[in-house]
């Protein structure tokens, strides 16, 4: 019977063939890893040359659509009531995939900022300062990102999917809504104010006598700092203790509600 003869040094190549590709496989994995450790940590802030530019507004609202950048909103300092002043910040890179793209456009009353940033190896970040005329009334829709506000004397509304909310010496109504993330009034004259978080705490310190106070967080502490006056407070925490020091009466044009489902709720006179 004839025999086969298998030959050794094919064999060899073989396993040096499988070797070579398990190699490269190995290699591959490791600069991806290395890409995505080197791509991580963009800054808006370590953009050193940011963009300016001015836009047209007809009418006394504006409202602020963005997808995924954290804003700071500032009343203008001069009475000019027809333009909104933004700068952005923006730092970002793909490294497999199609080119960051940044993109910011007034339509009618509404400022649209829009970031493109995906692919294998993404890493993106934007800031926007805008800054708003007076006596406008403004409406912020964040889908991620942080918004900070200061010095509204007219109606302010926030909502961001995942970020803080922070307002200062701000008087006109305010309402103030995350998905997730901490919200935090300080320095607010509004005698009314609305404040909830999925998952976060809530902190008001109010200047001025409230008609309404709001507040409610699933999971998080609740602080209601209030101007010495009496006043009609609610309180419901499903896990954690509660504290009201402020003169109580239901009979109170002033109503203060804070409810969380877990933690602290504390209604005090302001220091």
């Amino acid at each position: 019977m004839a025999r086969t003869v298998r030959n050794p040094t094919a064999r060899t190549h073989t396993r040096t063939a499988r070797t070579r590709t398990r190699a490269v496989a190995v290699t591959g994995a490791v600069a991806v890893v290395a890409l995505l450790a080197a791509g991580c940590g963009a800054s808006a802030g370590d953009d050193e040359e940011p963009e300016h530019r001015s836009f047209a507004l007809n009418g006394r609202t504006l409202t602020v659509d963005s997808d995924d950048s954290a804003l700071d909103l500032v009343v203008a300092d001069s009475d000019e009531a027809d333009k909104v002043e933004v700068t952005r910040w923006f730092q970002g890179s793909v490294v497999v995939g199609g080119e960051p793209e940044v993109t910011w456009k007034m339509a009618d009353d509404r400022l649209v900022l829009r970031m493109k940033c995906s692919g294998v190896v993404a890493d993106c970040s934007a800031r926007h300062r805008i800054v708003v005329p007076r006596g406008v009334a403004v409406t912020v829709k964040d889908a991620d990102g942080s918004v900070n506000a200061q010095g509204f004397k007219d109606a302010l509304s926030i909502r961001t999917a995942d970020g803080s909310v922070r307002v200062k010496d701000s008087s006109g109504p305010l309402d103030l809504r995350t998905a997730d993330g901490s919200i935090h009034a300080d320095g607010v004259d509004s005698r009314r104010v609305q404040a909830r978080t999925e998952d976060g705490s809530v902190r008001l310190e109010l200047d001025a006598v409230p008609d309404l106070v709001e507040s409610r967080t699933a999971d998080g502490s609740v602080t209601i700092a209030l101007p010495q006056e009496t006043y009609r407070v609610t309180t419901e925490t499903g896990d954690g203790s509660v504290d009201v020091s402020v003169p109580r009466s239901d009979a109170s044009s002033h109503v203060v509600s804070a409810h969380t489902g877990d933690g602290k709720i504390t209604v005090r006179t302001a220091n």
